[in-house]
């Protein structure tokens, strides 16, 4: 699970490493200057980026719990960063040019809508939002404010997509009839998946007595329903359905969006669906178990998706074609290699693997700047980002149609005309 993270504390030599050629020319002759909102699990890693980075200048930060506030400000890298309690006040601050909100899912809507129609550029972590008119909100204000907008989908650093789709079309394995992506964590009953407190290793539990005197809970619920302080819902709000969409918005996101980068083939057609809490029977709501499964009647494809945080087995992205496979060396951010196979076994009793017939390994020449450099770059150039707005769209109605399909019990489809998830 921690693998989600995109670049750590060396974030400086990271940028130096793979940032592009603005960058690697030596420090940026004019940073971002960006703002943080919310520092969560999630956001202390990108502040802690942006903290280090040339390009990026810190120079306020927000969070309604002051522990991440200070924390944030202690990674900002500018003992001049502003503290804000109110993401407003920060979006009315004409020194930020550029936020990037790492805040649970049901606040990424108002938050982006309000940042983009303030006039600044947008790093939006996924999922984007938790239901498709939200989505369609979102997307409107965004292209009619002409925003610069990222959404968290680190994997398309990688220029491994781009070669690998380019084999694909070429036939190198012939017409692709199934992909297989899966995600999967072997916690325990005591450190159970999406049960830390503020980072994926942290397990002690904190005061709920200090934690509510440092929260202002009703700020942090926004428009989710209004509860008394749940220290659960705080800290494992991903098991939650008001603030999330579980597997779905925080793991299936990002093996789907790999395989929009693949093949650009866009929203699936169908989907059908299945989850339960096979083991972590904890009072969580979003399944530990998801199992979905999707076509791309156009292309004559079938996509395969297992969610098990039982289990500690890897299923990497898969496209299998009549002739041959290609199989990816990690989880959807994190796959930078491919291999290219026969169409034979995986593997033989014994042991024996098959050998590749090639292996794509990126060298220096090919290396894109990373994610988070990438939406720097385009914020002073008004290019488009990797992970614009359209590819953020398509990521969120796909992994919401296994939502749909779920809780209907039924196979969804996609209405594009309409626009809609019937």
């Amino acid at each position: 699970m921690t693998r989600r993270t995109m670049l750590r504390a060396s974030a400086a030599a990271s940028a130096a490493a793979v940032a592009g050629p603005a960058i690697l020319s030596g420090a940026a002759p004019d940073p971002v200057r960006v703002g943080h909102i919310g520092i969560g699990t999630r956001g202390i890693d990108l502040i802690k980026y942006t903290g280090a980075a040339d390009n990026a200048k810190v120079v306020a930060v927000c969070d309604v719990y002051k522990p991440h506030l200070e924390r944030g400000i202690a990674a900002a890298g500018n003992p001049e960063a502003v503290r804000y309690h109110d993401y407003h006040d920060l979006l009315a601050d004409p020194k930020v040019e550029a936020v990037i909100i790492a805040v649970p899912d049901h606040w990424h809507e108002q938050m982006a809508i309000d940042a983009s129609n303030a006039g600044k550029s947008i790093y939006c972590e996924k999922g984007l939002t938790t239901n498709v008119a939200s989505a369609k909100r979102m997307r409107e204000t965004i292209k009619k404010n002409n925003t610069v907008f990222q959404l968290g989908h680190q994997g398309r650093q990688y220029p491994s997509t781009a070669e690998a789709g380019r084999r694909i079309k070429n036939g190198d394995i012939g017409p692709v009839t199934l992909i297989r992506v899966g995600r999967y964590f072997n916690g325990t009953l005591e450190k159970a998946p999406w049960r830390w407190y503020g980072y994926y290793d942290q397990w002690q539990r904190p005061d709920p007595a200090e934690v509510i005197k440092n929260l202002d809970w009703e700020a942090w619920l926004g428009t989710a329903p209004k509860i008394d302080f749940n220290e659960q819902h705080f800290w494992h709000w991903r098991c939650y359905w008001p603030y999330g969409s579980g597997q779905a918005g925080d793991l299936l996101s990002h093996e789907l969006d790999h395989v929009q980068c693949v093949l650009g083939w866009g929203i699936p057609d169908t989907c059908a669906c299945t989850g339960f809490n096979a083991f972590y029977k904890d009072g969580r709501e979003t399944p530990d178990t998801w199992l979905a499964s999707y076509t791309f009647a156009k292309h004559d494809c079938s996509l395969f998706f297992e969610g098990c945080m039982n289990s500690g087995r890897e299923q990497y992205p898969e496209y299998v074609g009549k002739n041959g496979r290609i199989v990816f060396n990690g989880i959807g951010q994190d796959a930078n290699r491919f291999a290219v196979y026969k169409d034979e076994p995986a593997f033989s009793i014994g042991g024996k693997f098959p050998k590749p017939l090639f292996v794509y390994n990126a060298t220096k020449e090919d290396r894109w700047p990373n994610h988070m450099d990438d939406f720097l770059e385009c914020v002073r150039t008004g290019a488009r980002p990797k992970c614009n707005i359209d590819e953020a769209f398509i990521g969120v109605v796909s992994f919401l149609m296994s939502v749909e399909a779920y809780k209907a019990g039924r196979q969804v489809r996609w209405n594009a005309a309409d626009e809609e998830i019937v």
